[in-house]
């Protein structure tokens, strides 16, 4: 009689620093994964990811008894060495804010096992992983290469701010790696900071901005902060940074040089500022393709896996594979400190347990999260009163893309719930990329984010290259190219660009099919792509977030699987529930 072979399961966590989250592992595949800020609704929430872990073991239908190891993405042993070594190196400058660090190590930071098992009543093995290591992990087993050079760049982990690894099989080895306090990813954030922006959260802002300045204007005085050597190591000259001993990221050094002082959030962005995002973003690009020119040097590899924080700097990564270094490039989709949950995980999966890579794909798309039935989605709809429509598959992408041609922006809310920083499809906004009137509208009324930010291009995988310079598929909108055609000005970028997604049928056949239903109207297989949120809040988890973010916004309809609300039918409802102060309170947040 044939017995079932027992799966094995294993919890991958990263929490207590920026965008906690859990992923489960089943037999080297990634089940479920998701970051907590979705549940909790704060964005970027470092708490411990008690929503994500319920989640995901009730996806499996499991408990915690039958998860065989749990995985943390770091090592706080060695990240309470380097703060207690940065600080006795520089006191007694930093009193104040190793008095902070402190009291965070040792109230919660340094008690992982602890916290793990007091909330999960876990009593199997726990595990960690280099916080560097997670990264390459995350990227290299949800790669399809059996052989490939690693770099992950981000601000800090333990030490390593950058590494360059090999993955070769099921093993993973790193290579060379810079340290602490030399860091690229903490040269965007200081800067990110120093234009007014928030650190470890609108780094993203910077590289937006990048585009309406000029890089030739402060990028000698960028040479004067950061020396770049023949093989890609870098040294920051600290006299400019305060990052290791103060709560402000840069001195005084810093505004000296530039000629202006740290810009105050929400004041008016110059064109200085704008120059100075130019610089950073063309010294980060020369640093990430030395790096990689050397990653392919010691490793020998065709092939290069990219994570770490930096990895989300799409036009970095669309200069990376237009210098055609290597044969092939995969970006973790989830390359921040989320994805770290999927790659400690992995890394125990294959590194340590010594299963075989390659014979399953890890991670085959991002579509992770939670899914709602049309029972929960109704009752949602109902406890609001609103009038809606539920319509057949065919009805529905007819109807949408209909409504989609103009003017309209339509909230989409389909399927599971996407892993990492980008809505592809399932948690989105959508409108026509033709009307240049809607990036405008989306950004002041919709999103009430600055009106410089641009947005990215969904298209049918089979028409990107028509429209777009890309050399590959970019599903994961991790990649910018040039627009090819004059006929998208609400997605083209004031220098020519577009953060580009393509999207297939096999990996999302929902928006695959509206964008089939668009194109068969308008000769377009285009859409805009922006995330289902407001500024200062994470992207909609459940029916009932995304009910709200429609109602407090300037949304014409809202699409839950599907279900269709007209906001022309539902003005009084609307007007009922509005909350107009606590949606301007946004503008505070962010």
């Amino acid at each position: 009689m044939a017995t079932t072979k027992q799966a094995t399961y294993i919890l991958g966590l990263s929490f207590y620093y920026h965008d906690s989250a859990a992923a489960l592992l089943k037999n080297g595949v990634v089940v479920a994964a998701a970051q907590e800020e979705r549940f909790s609704r704060i964005k970027h929430d470092e708490d411990f990811p008690q929503q994500a872990i319920m989640y995901c073991l009730q996806h499996e239908n499991i408990s915690i008894d039958d998860v065989n190891f749990v995985v943390f993405y770091e090592k706080p042993i060695l990240k309470f060495e380097r703060l207690l070594k940065t600080y006795i190196q520089t006191w007694p400058r930093g009193v104040k804010s190793f008095c902070n660090a402190m009291l965070s190590l040792f109230g919660k930071k340094i008690w992982v096992e602890n916290k793990i098992r007091k909330e999960t009543k876990y009593a199997g093995e726990i595990l960690y992983t280099k916080h560097h290591v997670s990264h390459a992990a995350s990227a290299y087993y949800c790669s399809p290469y059996n052989d490939a050079a690693i770099v992950t760049i981000d601000g800090v982990g333990e030490w390593d701010t950058t590494t360059i690894a090999k993955g070769e099989g099921c093993n993973l080895a790193t290579v060379q790696s810079i340290h602490f306090p030399d860091s690229l990813g903490l040269l965007y954030s200081a800067i990110t900071q120093f234009i007014g922006f928030k650190v470890n959260s609108a780094e993203y802002k910077v590289m937006g901005l990048a585009p309406y300045g000029n890089p030739d204007v402060f990028y000698n005085h960028f040479k004067k902060i950061i020396t770049i050597k023949k093989d890609g190591s870098y040294q920051l000259n600290q006299k400019y940074f305060a990052y290791q001993y103060g709560l402000q990221m840069t001195t005084k050094k810093l505004e000296e040089l530039f000629g202006v002082p740290i810009r105050v959030n929400e004041s008016e962005l110059t064109q200085v500022h704008k120059d100075i995002a130019a610089a950073l973003q063309k010294i980060t690009e020369e640093v990430v393709l030395a790096i990689a020119v050397h990653a392919k040097k010691i490793t020998g590899s065709n092939s290069i896996c990219l994570a770490g924080g930096v990895a989300l700097n799409c036009v970095a990564n669309g200069k990376l594979q237009e210098a055609n270094i290597f044969d092939n490039v995969y970006i973790q989709p989830a390359s921040g400190d989320a994805g770290s949950a999927v790659g400690a995980a992995l890394y125990v999966h294959h590194h340590v347990l010594q299963n075989k890579k390659g014979d399953t794909d890890a991670m085959p798309d991002v579509y992770l999260g939670t899914e709602f039935t049309a029972v929960e989605i109704e009752q949602a709809l109902q406890k609001y009163n609103f009038t809606f429509t539920q319509l057949s598959d065919t009805e529905l992408f007819t109807a949408v893309a209909d409504y989609i041609n103009g003017t309209n922006a339509i909230g989409w809310f389909q399927g599971r719930m996407e892993y990492g920083p980008r809505a592809l499809g399932n948690r989105s906004i959508i409108a026509d990329p033709r009307n240049k009137e809607n990036w405008q509208k989306i950004n002041k009324k919709i999103k009430f984010r600055e009106s410089f930010r641009p947005f990215a291009p969904a298209v049918l995988a089979e028409y990107a290259h028509t429209y777009f310079s890309i050399k590959t598929s970019s599903p994961y909108m991790l990649l910018v190219g040039k627009v090819l055609v004059d006929t998208l000005p609400a997605i083209t970028h004031v220098d020519g660009s577009a953060r580009i997604q393509t999207v297939h049928k096999e990996t999302n056949k929902t928006f695959h099919s509206l964008l089939e239903a668009f194109y068969k109207k308008t000769g377009c297989p285009v859409l805009i792509n922006t995330s289902f949120n407001v500024r200062g809040e994470p992207i909609v988890h459940s029916p009932s977030d995304a009910i709200s973010s429609f109602i407090n916004t300037e949304m014409d309809y809202l699409v839950l699987g599907n279900f269709v609300v007209a906001r022309s039918e539902n003005e009084q409802v609307v007007e009922k529930y509005r909350d107009t102060e606590e949606y301007l309170k946004i503008f505070e947040l962010d």
